[in-house]
Parts: C-alpha cells; structure tokens; sequence
C-alpha cells in the first residue's frame, strides 16, 4: 500500500459515505424491520470503520484486500445481529466483530501448526464465547466457556492460546493523532522494579564499606569473571586467604543488607 493507495477491492476508498448516529439509528431500525436497501446503505455508510481497523494490520504484511473482504464480513455480521434494544452505539458494538473477523482469518493462514484437535476446540471455545457475550451481555470466563462445553477450563486456555496470534511489540494499542501508544510501551519492565532498584543500591552501599582489598576481590571475582587462582596470582597472596577474604565480604555484606 499501502496507505497511498486509493482503491481496495475495487473501491475507491476517497469516495465512501458517511453516516450520522442518527442516520444510523434511523437505517438500523429498518434493517430489523427487513429492509435490504436500509442494509445496503448502514454497509456502505461504515466501511470507512472497516478501512481503519484493517490499519492495525499492515505490519503482518498481508495484502489488504484480502483483508479489507474479510473485515467486510465481520462488518455484515455486526449489521445482521446487532440488538437495537441495547444501549451501545453501533460502532462499539461493530469493532470487536471486525477484528474478531480479521484474526480468524490471520489465524487460518498462520504459518504455524496446530493440531486438528485442538483447533477444533479453540474455535468451539470462540463460537461458545461469542453465544454466552450474547446472553449475558458480558465477556464469559474461560470457566463459563469450558462449563458451555463440557471441557476442562485447563483444555479451553490452551487451546485458545495455541491459536493467538502473535503480536509485535510495535503494534500499535491507541492513537489520538498525536503520539501512538505501542504494546512494549504497556509491558513493565520486571527487572528495573523499584524492588530491585532499592536492592542494587542497598548492595552498592554495602560493598562501599568494606575495606580496599575485600572491595577488591569481589569486584574481580563477580564483575570481572576471574576464579580464586587468578585474583591470588594478582595480588600477591594464596588462594586460601582469597577465599577466606570473600567469604568475610560476603558475610558482612549480608549483615549490611
């Protein structure tokens, strides 16, 4: 594209109409009445939303096309089972089904291999979620998905994530038109945890009061890499005191600490 480009699947994307809340509303009011053309025009009224969640995606190299057809179809699923009685706008409701739509497919074209079984499961699991969202109005547990199906909760987790895709750490989660928030930006970083920190400089400051030669020796032995031998050869005393010196750092290190 990619994003230069001005036509997808034979649509010219500069041309796609908008539609209003209201407008939406009004249009799909008529859809559950039966209206076909009412339908039509809330399809082509939101495929601007389809454009811009297949954006998401650019970074897998797929062609966008394809996946324009096939955010498309979570699109009409959207439209055909949306429940005018709940209070969610339309496009709240839309998104989840178009990326629902996108990753199944990612997920039957993934490289990687997964057992007919489990995929099997995997997808009994997704329809099961998708009819208990429906009912309960809520995401269901991984419990309440195995429960619905007859399986073990352990079964139902592995199987799902056999299938998730993978995702790059530069994928973007938020945008607002300013500077975009990417997954790495939202994963803690478990070795800089204040925890630690405070650990490290409690460390530092317990190795500060110990004498030149005790400072010495666990510098080379645990900074530099060197064994008890080679610290003895260089500075002049046996291999027995070496030892004898860093266990008495160590022991007052501890003390320190």
């Amino acid at each position: 594209m990619y994003y230069n480009k001005v036509e997808i699947c034979g649509v010219n994307t500069a041309n796609l109409p908008t539609l209003t809340s209201a407008e939406k509303k009004v249009l799909l009011g008529k859809v559950k009445q039966g209206d076909m053309v009412a339908r039509e025009r809330l399809i082509d009224g939101n495929l601007r939303l389809v454009l811009s969640i297949i954006q998401r995606f650019t970074n897998r190299h797929e062609n966008l096309d394809d996946l324009f057809q096939v955010g498309c179809i979570g699109l009409i699923k959207a439209v055909d089972n949306f429940n005018t009685d709940m209070e969610v706008e339309f496009s709240t409701y839309a998104v989840p089904m178009i990326i629902g739509e996108v990753r199944r497919y990612l997920r039957d074209n993934n490289s990687i291999r997964v057992s007919r079984s489990v995929r099997d499961l995997a997808y009994r699991a997704l329809q099961a979620k998708e009819q208990l969202s429906r009912e309960m109005d809520a995401e269901p547990s991984v419990e309440k998905i195995a429960e619905a199906l007859g399986v073990k909760t352990e079964a139902v987790s592995r199987a799902l994530e056999a299938i998730a895709l993978p995702v790059s750490l530069y994928e973007t989660v938020f945008n607002d038109g300013g500077d975009s928030i990417y997954v790495m930006d939202q994963i803690s970083d478990e070795s800089a945890s204040d925890e630690l920190w405070l650990e490290d400089i409690a460390l530092q400051e317990a190795i500060g009061k110990l004498n030149e030669r005790e400072k010495r020796i666990i510098e080379m032995r645990y900074y530099k890499g060197k064994t008890q031998m080679e610290i003895a050869q260089e500075i002049g005393i046996s291999q027995a005191q070496v030892s004898r010196l860093e266990k008495g750092a160590f022991d007052q290190i501890r003390r320190q600490m």
